[in-house]
């Protein structure tokens, strides 16, 4: 190779390594937002109409099989995958899969301000937000749990779930 091509070569390399070694921008919608950040900077729907539509769309995915990472219903949903997929559907904007993360960039509100397409958040296995669900109305909410492995309805009140219950976010 001729001193000349080489040292374009070198030179080449050399930007596409330095190109290759930048991190790229998280896209907003998935960007990990402090509890404390200001209400602007936090996961929003803009139309309450969306509300009704993530219900029924939640609805239709009753009896969808369990899958830990799943994010569609054709191979499986686990719950931050549930969510996730039906604010996508519903609304075309895209949430981490992960429910500490959900919890973090959502608008925290009280229990007793729960409406129907507000997140419901569990602490299954030590961590705060280790499991959440769409909240429906009338102390339901429904999820897709590991245990019997189908998205289902439960109620807040549940035992189970009363006991680990840690928190609810608004979409909106």
């Amino acid at each position: 190779m001729k001193r000349g091509a080489s040292r374009y070569l070198h030179i080449i390399v050399a930007i596409t390594l330095t190109a290759c070694s930048s991190v790229p921008p998280t896209p907003p919608s998935t960007r990990v937002v402090p509890p404390n950040a200001p209400s602007a900077a936090r996961f929003r729907l803009n139309s309450p109409a969306h509300a009704n539509e993530i219900i029924i769309f939640s609805l239709g995915l009753l009896d969808t099989g369990y899958r830990f990472g799943g994010s569609n219903p054709e191979a499986g949903l686990d719950c931050s995958g549930m969510v996730s997929y039906v604010v996508e559907q519903v609304a075309g904007k895209r949430l981490p899969h992960n429910a500490a993360q959900i919890a973090a960039m959502t608008q925290p509100i009280d229990r007793s301000a729960l409406k129907p397409a507000d997140l419901v958040f569990f602490n299954t296995n030590g961590q705060t937000y280790s499991h959440m669900g769409i909240y429906l109305g009338d102390g339901r909410f429904v999820h897709a749990p590991s245990s019997r492995g189908n998205v289902r309805i439960e109620r807040l009140d549940n035992v189970y779930f009363a006991s680990r219950y840690t928190g609810a976010r608004s979409l909106f």
